[in-house]
């Protein structure tokens, strides 16, 4: 599932070609990418052609693109995008030809950059797009990056800020792990405590910070985690800086590309190879439905 840096790289390409832009058309040929929506695909199709795009903003996983009110009044509402496992948000020329696994079409007028469209494309059908209303942050603070409008969609309300939000609250993450009998990967994967992090992600911060994946969130000192969080940041910039990580061409930007990050893994993938910091092999361990990949020597099990 694509995790934080997959998704700010599809905002990062999508920004310059929809703020600003006018939606002059809508199709939608699939209306399973609508099951967060709360109309059919004819209502979804109606209510957003003839509006204009603000700009476009991520929280986490989670992408939006705020919708145009009334002359001088913030936005009230937004098209809201989860990529699920394999969505894609592409940037086509007008009347290209339709993407494998095309659901929606999304054509715009932009001012600088002519006609344009945003495909929503996905082969498994569990990413989404909807209409959703905007409600203020509880912090006042940015809903997300791309955007300094304090606002965030409905659906993304119950979701934490990420480490790389300049509104984190470092001192707030460590009270929410001191509280937590979990384990540290379990926590780093509740969306609700801290967001954009996923399997691949977590997997390379706890190797950095040579913390077992097993180890008690609560049992963590200051020091540790302060040094995780530092790990977590430095992962995700550098997974930004190389495009994300793409094992199969579903996780690619908005141009079609695809990320390299996974050449910079040290653990995730990497069962059996030797630990690139003392030599021994990484192991591969059941972890929710999923695996964690760590170096049994460098991270040892602290309860």
């Amino acid at each position: 599932m694509p995790e934080l840096p997959e998704v700010e790289v599809v905002r990062a390409g999508l920004a310059p070609a929809v703020a600003g832009a006018l939606i002059s058309g809508v199709s939608v040929f699939d209306e399973r990418a609508l099951t967060r929506h709360p109309g059919t695909g004819l209502d979804f199709e109606a209510a957003l052609t003839g509006r204009s795009i603000r700009a476009a903003v991520r929280r986490g996983k989670f992408l939006w693109l705020p919708l145009e009110s009334a002359a001088g009044e913030p936005a009230s509402e937004a098209i809201v995008g989860h990529l699920g496992m394999s969505g894609q948000l592409l940037l086509r020329e007008p009347g290209a030809p339709a993407e494998r696994h095309e659901r929606v079409r999304i054509d715009l007028q932009h001012p600088v950059h002519g006609d344009l469209a945003v495909v929503f494309a996905d082969q498994r059908t569990f990413g989404s797009l909807a209409i959703d209303p905007l409600v203020q942050t509880m912090d006042a603070a940015a809903g997300g990056f791309g955007s300094p409008d304090p606002v965030m969609p409905v659906q993304v309300a119950h979701i934490a800020r990420d480490p790389l939000d300049p509104a984190f609250d470092d001192a707030g993450f460590r009270r929410a792990l001191s509280r937590k009998d979990s384990a540290i990967k379990r926590v780093l994967l509740d969306q609700t405590v801290v967001s954009g992090i996923g399997n691949i992600y977590a997997d390379e911060a706890l190797w950095g910070a040579r913390i077992h994946p097993e180890t008690s969130a609560s049992a963590l000192s200051t020091r540790a985690v302060n040094r995780l969080l530092a790990e977590v940041r430095a992962v995700l910039d550098k997974a930004l800086a190389e495009g994300g990580t793409s094992f199969d061409a579903q996780y690619v930007n908005v141009n079609g590309q695809a990320g390299y990050f996974a050449h910079s893994l040290h653990a995730y993938g990497r069962t059996g190879q030797p630990c690139d910091r003392c030599g021994r092999p990484i192991v591969r361990v059941s972890f929710m439905n999923r695996s964690s990949h760590f170096c049994p020597y460098c991270q040892k099990l602290r309860r």
